[in-house]
């Protein structure tokens, strides 16, 4: 079992809250809970696949030129 620490909890709003000391943060802005029995379990949440991000993104409202489908240059190899 790794480092351990007592911390306190306390009120945010309606939410009950802990403060997660310096060396156990976690890079990024999200985590997953869970709750085990009488343990409660924080992990941070696994980076978004590219395909998740661009999922989320605006369509674009321009038209783009079309692309002219040409034949590559022959190479001696």
């Amino acid at each position: 079992m790794g480092p351990e620490r007592h911390v306190k909890l306390f009120k945010n709003g309606r939410n009950q809250a802990v403060r997660i000391p310096r060396e156990f943060e976690f890079s990024g802005e999200e985590a997953i809970m869970r709750k085990e029995g009488e343990r409660l379990i924080i992990e941070p949440a696994p980076p978004k696949s590219l395909l998740a991000v661009l999922a989320t993104l605006a369509p674009l409202d321009e038209d783009f030129p079309p692309i002219p489908d040409l034949h590559p240059d022959p190479v001696d190899l």
